[in-house]
């Protein structure tokens, strides 16, 4: 059966539409997924909200993202969204599901064989529902976020759109922070690494910790010192133009970091902390650095200009390209394929 004839659903998350205007992590990969799935000639199907947008079909019983229209209430959504994916189930020959594990509770109602796509383990509370459906097929996004006794498939790392993220002509002067605005993403130790080198420092990103914002953030804001909020793509770039680096001095081990291979598209170097998948997405000493402290991640910044801009983008075309990420996805996707099928014989 070639790819054509294989009938794929993603779906995605419902707290912002697909692809996200702002942010919205998951949102985004489910979207270049399928959007990179249809490019290659695959019969795919998006489970998100009315207002997203894809090449391929497009089913939703959810009108907005939650997070943008507060007038929904969020697990009222969340389960018309995935009862309604595992309703339809006999239409497709995988599920692709970037839903968590809320998710896995439907999988063993239906034949169709389902793919989750770990994002990430948000607490130790939820493991019991992962080690319940721990037979089902997993991918996990790096080598370093992984649970043991899982039934993965294999790793495959986000894949962005490398068209939106133009290689901008000469580095800037700014330091940047782009992310959710949390201890975990750790923006005290940007604003510490601003004031030790005296350089200005953009932040961006929704305000996710309130308590947080207001007492590490807040009080240090100044003119050198800016909060300017969410961004969108443009946004993005606009930061991206002007930055020397991308500060992410991530306090617990980072999943992925898909802020990482964005700034590296553009040929911004990134200055991450040495926790998780960064040292996977980041190549030490050629697309950024990895540190330990904010004191280190201040003392790299005079190595800057040993970061070739161009040498970080090759590196996204090669391991972090909606392109890759699709052909990686297609080989676990025939592991699954030829696993049932054996199941059947």
């Amino acid at each position: 059966m070639t790819t054509a004839a294989k009938r794929v659903a993603v779906l995605s998350p419902v707290a912002w539409r697909t692809p996200p205007r702002q942010y919205g992590a998951w949102e985004t990969v489910a979207s270049n997924v399928t959007e990179g799935l249809a490019a290659r000639g695959w019969d795919v199907t998006l489970f998100a909200t009315s207002d997203s947008s894809t090449r391929g079909r497009l089913h939703a019983v959810v009108p907005h993202g939650y997070e943008e229209d507060r007038t929904i209430d969020p697990k009222v959504a969340e389960y018309l969204h995935i009862s309604e994916a595992f309703e339809h189930a006999s239409e497709f020959d995988l599920i692709h599901s970037h839903y968590d594990f809320m998710a896995l509770c439907y999988t063993r109602l239906v034949k169709t064989p389902v793919l989750t796509t770990i994002h990430g383990f948000s607490s130790p509370k939820i493991m019991p529902v992962y080690d319940k459906y721990r037979d089902s097929y997993f991918v996990s996004i790096s080598d370093s976020d992984r649970a043991p006794g899982l039934n993965y498939l294999g790793t495959v790392y986000n894949g962005i759109d490398l068209s939106l993220y133009p290689l901008r002509e000469r580095p800037g002067n700014d330091l940047v922070f782009l992310g959710r605005i949390h201890p975990d993403k750790g923006v005290h130790l940007a604003i510490e690494v601003a004031q030790l080198s005296g350089l200005p420092l953009q932040i961006a990103g929704i305000v996710q910790d309130e308590g947080y914002f207001r007492e590490q953030v807040e009080p240090h804001l100044n003119s050198r010192i800016r909060y300017i909020g969410p961004v969108d793509v443009a946004g993005k770039n606009k930061l991206f133009a002007g930055a020397c680096a991308l500060l992410h001095l991530n306090t617990i081990p980072e999943r992925f970091g898909l802020v990482l291979v964005e700034a590296n598209a553009a040929g911004v170097p990134v200055i991450a902390m040495d926790l998780g998948s960064c040292r996977e997405v980041l190549q030490d000493g050629v697309t950024g650095f990895l540190v330990k402290n904010a004191r280190a991640a201040a003392q790299c910044l005079r190595r800057l200009p040993e970061i070739d801009g161009a040498a970080c983008r090759r590196r996204v075309e090669q391991f972090f390209s909606v392109e890759a990420m699709v052909k990686a996805y297609e080989h676990v996707y025939q592991k699954i394929f030829d696993l049932e099928a054996e199941k059947k014989r």
